[in-house]
């Protein structure tokens, strides 16, 4: 009996080393975000909208310390270059800038399990943008997915509209964000860079605005505060090159399992740091939800068996 090659027997090892290689900054990515409100318990004395401005703010320069640490201006440089680019990044920007407000703003007016229903939705809408825009057919257990997020949206509508338009804002935004980046041949981290650069004249003026205010701007009257505004910068920039780096090293559908730990620990922190009571239209919404992220991962694992 022949020995097999020293190629055929190393691949899969090669392969499972690179995919383990990619875990640590995926759970460290999404524990990131899942964590995200508690730094916001930090800053809730800054109004939503200046805060988002100072995100932005504070962003552009980490994202430009970390593209000249890993060297891509070259990468950066020529998507400045191409118009086609840089109308996307523009349409992005704004998607992901609507984005941060509504959240920074569900999370400040103690709508957390609004926050996170959202980010369980946005994979589903991921599929069904993908359906709808790309083309791409749906299997039968991927239809039944979206189907069963369509009743929890359902459901939602009618016993807690008032938060409905948080989930549904959250999931939309980002799912057309997602959308938008993917036809844009531009890494996450350039790609950011330009978007932060494309909203800091409006942060700048939403800064400006505040500061002009009778209560003036919370940037630079307490230290500390001021330091943690600062933060927003790492907070937003560290976990999307941590998610760039995991994307690069792992199998997408097993990042897209992992991309569930984020809104798991929100929903989580919403129970029982925020204490939040959870009214049974919403349970009866997160319910649904599990069930249909359940199934999604359920073809998502079944897909990967065949393939292998």
């Amino acid at each position: 009996m022949r020995a097999p090659s020293t190629a055929a027997a190393s691949a899969p090892v090669a392969g499972h080393q690179r995919s383990a290689s990619g875990l640590a900054p995926a759970i460290g990515a999404y524990t990131i975000w899942g964590f995200l409100p508690l730094y916001l318990i930090l800053v809730q004395s800054v109004p939503p909208f200046e805060f988002v401005g100072w995100r932005i703010i504070w962003t552009l320069p980490l994202c430009l310390v970390i593209v000249a640490v890993r060297r891509q201006f070259p990468e950066l440089l020529a998507a400045l270059k191409s118009r086609r680019t840089l109308l996307a990044l523009l349409a992005s920007s704004v998607l992901i800038g609507i984005n941060w407000f509504v959240y920074i703003w569900a999370i400040m007016a103690g709508e957390v399990y609004a926050t996170s229903l959202g980010y369980y939705l946005n994979p589903l809408i991921n599929v069904l943008l993908g359906t709808l825009v790309l083309g791409e057919r749906l299997s039968k257990r991927q239809w039944l997915a979206v189907a069963i997020a369509g009743v929890a949206v359902a459901l939602l509508a009618a016993g807690a509209l008032t938060s409905l338009w948080i989930s549904l804002s959250l999931g939309i935004s980002f799912g057309l964000y997602g959308l938008v980046r993917k036809q844009v041949a531009v890494g996450s981290l350039p790609g950011l860079t330009i978007e932060s650069a494309i909203l800091l004249p409006a942060a700048i003026g939403i800064a400006a605005w505040y500061a002009a205010s009778p209560q003036g701007s919370s940037f630079g009257q307490d230290a500390w505060l001021s330091v943690v505004i600062v933060f927003s910068g790492v907070v937003t920039a560290v976990p999307l090159l941590m998610f760039a780096l995991a994307a690069r090293r792992m199998d997408y559908s097993t990042l897209g399992f992992i991309q569930y730990l984020a809104p798991t620990i929100v929903f989580f922190l919403g129970l029982f740091v925020f204490e939040q009571p959870l009214a049974p239209a919403k349970l009866a919404s997160f319910v649904l939800i599990w069930i249909a992220v359940g199934v999604f991962v359920w073809d998502l694992w079944a897909k990967r068996k065949s393939a292998a």
